[in-house]
């Protein structure tokens, strides 16, 4: 390794970042909510890439159209950019890759109400969600939204749909496979199933050139099947202890699978039953295969604080009240398991929890590719607030924040087979973007849009928030869309 140079140039330079941002801010020019430029020049930027590599800077990132056109020094563009039409200016601000979440699911309506796509997109978009999974919704709503997504006709992240497939034998699992393809998906997402169908369905897919995301249950399949049937990623956690049991898992003998309560309370106790030695093998075998692991810790989180779940600060001006419905304890409703739950249920939790995200930790160190997505919309959880969540309880599983927003952005592209294209701050790639007020290296919960509470000078402060999204070279003013989003909530109360 070279020894590291330090001019007084590119000192002053990071100096006038941190202390000036003030001043500096008046001169971003030319920008609107809502609009893409034949050129953009994003001035003085603190850059965070999506490569698992330290905060560099300052430096100027020029965006032609929906592409980022260069990444340069800022002393570079100095003068340039007084020239330019369209500028922000970063002065004291985290330039990122906008995030990518690889599990979402589009809601229109929840618990019978109707909830419009638009408040979904705005506050993903909000939380610097720029592409997001969709594995399960409605095929033929999603890929029209989909394509107005990409005509820019929406506002919203870019989509990518994971079809569900299946069958009742390995011809009816081809056919779907084949079906979800004509449709023109983006992948299949499967749910737990016999081996003869799955290894039909895999094939198939394979065949077809579509990547396929695995929910698994308590099947005849698990994790070592998923890694030698050719699954490319894991969703949550499901199958993977079960692959290291010895036997069957130590249910009671008045539990129902069918009963969400049975389900929820007794996936709690799994992971302590899996053996040490032959979870190691069945990471190790998943690594070495190439299945990704999507673990969504933030779905499940509920599960150790109902009362915390049940309460959470953004609830109060952004909970839309068809999902605050959805959220009430019912039979009826999936995940919607919470009445009665214990005191005994969160400490079994706790402790799921700790060994759950040890298993994250050591595939992750074994060379395996971790991923980040929410799975929002059920269990007290909201779009976007509980992605950001998710890149904390990836903190708190051991990852460094700079690993973190890895697995938020170029291990996402890995996943999706999109690593050319997005994940990365890089010229070439797909301009999208978020620009952050304060480090969130230094604390990932700069990132919520609605910001950090603060003490300075004995006044209480707010700090941080994900101040501009761009995606696809659109400018989005981040308050502008939680405003309406905010209106939106106000309005069907």
């Amino acid at each position: 390794m070279k020894p590291l140079k330090v001019t007084v140039a590119v000192l002053s330079s990071l100096t006038l970042a941190c202390v000036a941002p003030v001043a500096a801010r008046a001169e971003t020019k030319g920008v609107e909510h809502g609009k893409r430029y034949d050129r953009l020049v994003i001035r003085n930027v603190l850059l965070i890439d999506g490569k698992g590599t330290p905060a560099r800077g300052p430096v100027d990132v020029v965006v032609e159209g929906n592409r980022i056109a260069a990444v340069t020094g800022a002393a570079a563009g100095e003068e340039r950019a007084k020239n330019e039409a369209h500028v922000i200016d970063g002065t004291g601000m985290y330039l990122l890759p906008g995030f990518i979440n690889s599990h979402i699911h589009l809601h229109d309506e929840r618990a019978g109400m109707a909830q419009p796509f638009e408040y979904e997109h705005k506050i993903y978009l909000s939380c610097g969600v720029t592409t997001v999974r969709d594995v399960g919704t409605d095929p033929k709503k999603a890929l029209a939204e989909r394509r107005k997504s990409q005509e820019g006709s929406i506002v919203a992240p870019r989509i990518y749909v994971y079809a569900v497939a299946g069958g009742r034998t390995p011809e009816e699992a081809r056919k779907s496979v084949r079906a979800i393809k004509d449709q023109g998906a983006d992948g299949v997402k499967i749910f737990g199933m016999d081996r003869d169908i799955m290894a039909a369905l895999t094939d198939e897919a394979t065949r077809l050139g579509l990547k396929v995301a695995h929910h698994m249950a308590v099947e005849e399949t698990d994790a070592r099947d998923a890694a030698g049937l050719g699954v490319d990623t894991i969703e949550h956690w499901y199958g993977i202890p079960d692959a290291a049991l010895k036997g069957s898992q130590d249910f009671p003998p008045s539990y129902n699978f069918n009963n969400e309560s049975d389900r929820f309370r007794w996936a709690g106790h799994l992971w302590r039953e899996a053996d040490p030695d032959k979870l190691e093998d069945v990471l190790e075998e998943m690594v070495e295969k190439g299945v990704g692991w999507i673990p969504t810790f933030s779905t499940y989180e509920a599960c150790r604080d109902m009362t915390r779940a049940r309460n959470l600060p953004w609830f109060k001006d952004y909970l839309h009240p068809a999902l605050e419905a959805y959220f009430a304890p019912s039979p009826a409703r999936h995940g919607a398991f919470s009445g009665g739950w214990s005191t005994e249920d969160e400490i079994a939790w706790k402790e799921n929890y700790r060994l759950w995200m040890k298993a994250v930790r050591d595939f992750a160190d074994m060379g395996g590719t971790v991923g980040a997505g929410d799975d929002a919309g059920f269990i007290y959880t909201l779009y976007g607030f509980t992605y950001l969540s998710e890149l904390e309880l990836l903190q708190e599983a051991g990852f460094h924040p700079i690993d973190v927003i890895q697995c938020a952005t170029g291990n996402n592209a890995k996943l999706m087979g999109l690593e050319n294209e997005l994940g990365r701050v890089r010229a070439g790639y797909l301009a999208d973007l978020i620009l952050v007020d304060e480090n969130p290296l230094a604390n990932l919960k700069y990132l919520y849009p609605t910001g950090v509470l603060d003490i300075r000078d004995g006044r209480a402060v707010t700090r941080g928030g994900i101040k501009w999204t761009i995606k696809d070279g659109i400018v989005y003013e981040t308050p502008r869309l939680m405003r309406e989003v905010r209106e939106m909530v106000a309005k069907a109360r």
